[in-house]
């Protein structure tokens, strides 16, 4: 069963807290990126179990309890687009790829706004070692729109995270080149639930043509 740290709660019997509905959490997936360490192949349409490996990073978040995922396009959009299968998804265009996954996170976030969903759990395309287990304990620590979490691997935080709503126009605020939210959930420290998930994940990314060897 997923676990995830646990938080003292009020007793106050006259105003109870609303039920946690995971169902309001939205899967933000970030694929926008173009590979320029892999000479400049999208990372969306690299190969992995023989599909496109952002099939792959969709399915993760499905399986992990996501029933609405919006994806962010970027370098080599229409080719995503015309090969890889995703049914049921929302595709986002990001136009504004090439200034990092800054870009991708504004983009995403802009959309989930029009949604009325009430977190989004961020997860990167390039990262084929974190599967449905991670992403189903981080999806557990959802509270309410004020929730800030994130998986951890030895105590380090890292992929997916979850936003609250809340923090949305925060952290499209701060997200400015390839940090993505790194200043915010810094700045915000104190308040984020890490999730230890190195029991069932490992958070490599898919960088250079040595970590091709890492895609099956």
């Amino acid at each position: 069963m997923a676990q995830v740290p646990q938080r003292t709660q009020g007793t106050d019997t006259e105003s109870p807290d609303p039920p946690r509905l995971q169902s309001d959490v939205a899967g933000l997936l970030l694929a926008a990126g173009g590979g320029r360490r892999l000479g400049g192949r999208p990372k969306a349409l690299l190969e992995h179990r023989g599909r496109p490996l952002i099939e792959h990073a969709v399915r993760v978040l499905r399986e992990g309890g996501c029933t609405r995922v919006h994806v962010v396009l970027g370098a080599g959009a229409d080719a995503v687009r015309e090969r890889a299968e995703l049914p049921g998804c929302a595709l986002v265009d990001n136009p504004q790829w090439e200034e990092g996954m800054g870009s991708s996170l504004r983009a995403g976030l802009a959309s989930l706004a029009r949604t009325g969903a009430a977190a989004a759990l961020v997860s990167l395309v390039d990262q084929p070692g974190i599967g449905p287990e991670a992403v189903a304990r981080v999806l557990a620590a959802y509270e309410t729109p004020a929730t800030l979490a994130a998986a951890a691997y030895g105590g380090e935080r890292g992929h997916p995270v979850l936003f609250g709503s809340d923090h949305w126009a925060g952290v499209a605020a701060s997200a400015v080149g390839d940090r993505g939210a790194r200043a915010y959930l810094q700045a915000h420290d104190e308040v984020v639930t890490l999730v230890e998930c190195e029991d069932v994940a490992e958070p490599y990314d898919i960088d250079t043509e040595a970590d091709l060897a890492r895609l099956e």
